[in-house]
């Protein structure tokens, strides 16, 4: 399985700070944003690792990371997503890079306080299809919504005026190879980006979406209030823990 981490687009909600770096390049507590996400997909095992960035500063990432020594990697791949064409136009930006093999995709804004171990191995394990991940929030109606029947997803809404649950979508996915193929059917939304919720709605008209809930908090820190929000909750609890026994058979694994 391939990693992705999307760190595109213009942070505007996050202006003065982004009129001069990409949002996550920002600090989160005691490391840049771009750490965590990286680091949650280390921590599942997956090593081979693109980021896709954009605008003025997509250099200082570079600069930043390297080829990822300070997360034990020997290698790390970028593109490039020019203008704001939705998450789901920079995911097709990895096809070439994916190479066949399913991915596992992660929002460069989104923290956790966990890890992904268990849901990568219950997706690999599923052969196909999709699987995204779900944690009960106070306020669904902020985020992508899933309808929910037993362990089925029956459709997903995006920031609803009434959810249907009090789970939210959180920005962890994971495709097989067809997602390339259903990005090429997308068109639009009305803010002109092709959307990730039309790519997960599509895979559950094809019944072939799973999904699990996530174990600890999880928060994203696209704006003010989030980032401090974010930067207390790491410097509270830490983020991105890995149980011991879990931490000795990803270290038997490399």
């Amino acid at each position: 399985m391939k990693g992705v981490v999307l760190a595109g687009g213009l942070g505007s909600r996050l202006r003065p700070l982004t009129s001069v770096t990409n949002k996550h390049l920002l600090p989160v507590y005691d490391r840049p944003m771009i750490y965590y996400p990286i680091q949650t997909l280390v921590n599942a095992d997956i090593t081979d690792i693109m980021i896709v960035t954009g605008g003025n500063s997509a250099g200082d990432f570079l600069k930043l990371l390297g080829n990822g020594k300070a997360f034990g990697l020997k290698h790390l791949n970028y593109t490039y997503q020019e203008g704001e064409g939705g998450i789901a136009e920079a995911l097709s930006l990895v096809e070439h890079f994916a190479a066949g093999e399913p991915v596992c995709v992660v929002l460069g804004d989104n923290i956790i306080e966990g890890n992904i171990t268990g849901a990568v191995r219950a997706y690999r394990s599923l052969g196909g299809g999709a699987k995204i991940i779900l944690k009960k929030v106070p306020d669904p109606h902020r985020f992508g919504v899933p309808e929910l029947d037993g362990p089925r997803v029956v459709r997903i809404e995006e920031k609803p005026g009434s959810p249907k649950s009090e789970f939210a979508v959180i920005g962890i996915y994971m495709y097989d190879n067809n997602v390339y193929d259903i990005i090429r059917t997308l068109e639009p939304s009305g803010r002109g980006e092709l959307e990730i919720t039309d790519v997960n709605n599509a895979y559950i008209d094809r019944d072939e979406m799973s999904w699990e809930e996530l174990n600890g908090w999880w928060t994203d820190a696209g704006t003010f209030e989030s980032l401090l929000h974010a930067s207390n909750l790491v410097a509270e609890t830490g983020a991105n823990k890995v149980e011991p026994s879990l931490a000795a058979e990803v270290s038997g694994n490399a």
